[in-house]
């Protein structure tokens, strides 16, 4: 293919094919050229995965909502390339209990987001991939190990394998794939971060232990401040573009605020926490807006955890004269206050909120705000405000107008 494409574009510089010595004219060699590059480009596409001998990382994703799954997954990431295995990606586990199936479904990672810009940071390939085409061959049925803490063993019932389907989502996640365990490798004194790199690789090495699989992300929880820079690598889908395009030109007018209220009653059992002090400053995602250092952290209040109206409408206030809002959307896990906050506006400024089926549009919308209004606790506002910290497009919390940066803001 190298050698075939070498050749059509000396033909097109003038050059004459080989043996023959017919000659191509400039206009035709470049049609050819074209037509080739597709070619090419749909073999690439096409072309079977190879096996990578430096060993694979593959985990589930089975710690909280999407965006904890997100946190995870840069952290995850980070720890393929540290100890230099391909990443297995997973796919998202949407908890869809509330309407059809009635249970947890997989959504691809390339349905919300390409796959392809991960490959500029490290080496990643799909499960859906790796199960169909390098699993049967290289991981079959009775070769399948599973990896954990010795603490986690504890929980099974010989306190010697790794519970890798103990309840839900591990089981419903590994069963989705067809996967079942033949045995257990247990470890301790081992952690996640680049201090133990060289434990890693001299506990596993890839040539004994080629698919390290593991019940839970690599990661800690919420992401940790030197991997917040990879959000650059996670790029929506055409799909999601499209559609959250959409609805940015047909509802909103810009410049416009987009709003996360995070305020429905599981998140306010949790905020309980905070106001009665048994939540430290360091509270869920609180990081991204008190700060990582814990000797140095800001306070974390009651109105950054769970805002209330007074505090949703001053918010909203401040930044919508500050950039001159002509809209305000409003992304919500309950209610979104639509109406208060278009009366507080005396229908000066157009309140929309959508409530889609994939709640990736929010995302994508709130992303695109001309500023970003978040909940300092909550991990779905952290994903927008990693986003926008890489774009350079500016964001504040409630409880907090003017957040610190942090070390290595993008």
């Amino acid at each position: 293919m190298a050698a075939l494409r070498r050749a059509v574009r000396a033909a097109a510089a003038g050059g004459r094919s080989g043996g023959r010595g017919v000659s191509w004219g400039p206009r035709r060699a470049l049609r050819l050229l074209l037509v080739l590059e597709v070619v090419l480009r749909a073999a690439a596409a096409e072309e079977e995965p190879r096996w990578d001998p430096a060993g694979y990382v593959v985990y589930c994703p089975c710690m909280g909502r999407f965006g904890n799954q997100a946190d995870h997954f840069l952290g995850a990431l980070a720890f393929a390339k540290m100890v230099n295995r391909t990443l297995v990606v997973p796919p998202w586990i949407v908890y869809q209990h509330h309407k059809p199936p009635y249970t947890n479904v997989h959504i691809s990672y390339s349905k919300y987001f390409k796959l392809e810009p991960l490959l500029q940071y490290h080496r990643v390939i799909s499960l859906e991939e790796f199960m169909e085409k390098l699993a049967p061959v290289h991981w079959p049925p009775g070769n399948r190990i599973a990896y954990c803490f010795e603490s986690a063993a504890q929980r099974s019932l010989d306190k010697k394998s790794c519970p890798m389907k103990d309840g839900n989502p591990f089981g419903p996640f590994w069963n989705h794939f067809a996967i079942e365990f033949d045995r257990s490798e247990l470890f301790g004194g081992l952690y996640f971060n680049a201090y133990f790199k060289e434990q890693w690789l001299k506990r596993f090495p890839a040539e004994e232990h080629p698919v390290l699989a593991l019940p839970g992300a690599p990661a800690q929880f919420p992401v940790l401040e030197e991997h917040r820079r990879l959000q650059k690598y996670v790029v929506w889908s055409d799909k999601i573009k499209e559609e959250g395009e959409d609805y940015i030109s047909r509802l909103l007018h810009r410049p416009y605020v987009g709003v996360h209220l995070r305020i429905g009653s599981d998140w306010k059992n949790a905020c309980n926490m905070v106001k009665d002090g048994t939540a430290g400053s360091h509270f869920m995602a609180s990081p991204q807006c008190v700060g990582y250092n814990r000797q140095t952290a800001s306070p974390l209040t009651a109105d950054m955890c769970l805002p209330d109206l007074k505090e949703i409408k001053r918010a909203v206030r401040v930044w919508a004269k500050r950039i001159g809002a002509r809209s305000v959307y409003i992304a919500t896990d309950s209610e979104s206050y639509s109406r208060e906050i278009e009366e507080m506006f005396t229908g000066k400024v157009k309140v929309v909120s959508l409530r889609p089926d994939v709640a990736q549009v929010d995302l994508y919308i709130l992303g695109q705000a001309d500023h970003f209004i978040g909940n300092c606790v909550s991990s779905f506002s952290s994903f927008v405000k990693r986003e926008r910290d890489f774009r350079g497009r500016p964001s504040s919390f409630f409880g907090m107008d003017n957040p610190p940066k942090l070390r290595d803001e993008l």
